[in-house]
């Protein structure tokens, strides 16, 4: 009973398909020579499945992740070395300005200093004018002026400089047909330096030019031409 009711089963499907198996290897397992390629245009299998080309591969989707973290850094990079660049750029401007300011420091405390010693200097000219400056007191004076002047001390205000009213003060004025201009033709007192700093401007007397005279006029009481009168070049 259990043959008929196999034969009966096997009536009801019906012929089974062949099976067909396909060897895709590339080499021959039984001469080991490479197979030659299909034709490009061949049909393709029913039975494979068909790939689908949905979007971009493994490979360079990783590409491109790799090179927008290159691109990441890269501007990070730029904007940490401008960083850098703009706080060396402040610190050696920042040095810059201490070594100034201590540099005035040290100037500003030497002409403190040393405008303190201008009334020394003062009596030690007067000395000297009146004969009295001599011996070892003047060997300490020219010690003191000296050194006064190595440090940066200097002395202005003398007859026959053009006057400046940023570092002459006029106390007399008079005129004359002898200048062309302002001129210091008195010092009463000297004036004072320290590097470009006026401790003291100088007290002169300054003469003008005479309006309406040529300098050496006779006429104003300046001196004859060389060569004597009008009388003298006619003979």
């Amino acid at each position: 009973m259990t043959h008929s009711y196999d034969e009966s089963e096997n009536q009801g499907r019906g012929p089974e398909e062949p099976v067909v198996v396909r060897d895709r290897r590339r080499v021959d397992p039984q001469t080991g020579q490479v197979r030659p390629p299909g034709p490009a245009h061949a049909a393709p299998d029913p039975d494979e499945a068909p790939v689908e080309h949905a979007g971009p591969s493994l490979g360079e989707s990783i590409v491109d992740d790799s090179v927008s973290v290159v691109s990441d850094v890269e501007k990070e990079l730029a904007e940490r070395t401008a960083d850098l660049q703009r706080l060396q750029a402040e610190y050696a401007n920042y040095r810059k300005r201490v070594e100034r300011d201590r540099e005035a420091v040290v100037i500003g405390a030497k002409a403190t200093v040393v405008n303190d010693l201008l009334p020394l200097l003062d009596d030690l000219e007067r000395a000297e004018q009146h004969g009295d400056l001599t011996g070892a007191f003047k060997a300490v004076g020219d010690k003191l002026i000296s050194g006064l002047q190595r440090a940066g001390l200097e002395s202005f205000g003398a007859e026959g400089e053009p006057f400046d009213p940023s570092v002459h003060e006029a106390v007399q004025h008079n005129t004359s047909p002898d200048v062309a201009g302002p001129t210091v033709t008195v010092v009463m007192r000297r004036g004072y330096r320290f590097g470009d700093r006026v401790l003291r401007a100088a007290l002169v007397g300054v003469t003008d030019h005479e309006p309406g005279a040529a300098p050496g006029d006779p006429s104003v009481g300046g001196e004859l031409p060389l060569g004597g009168g009008v009388d003298e070049q006619q003979q």
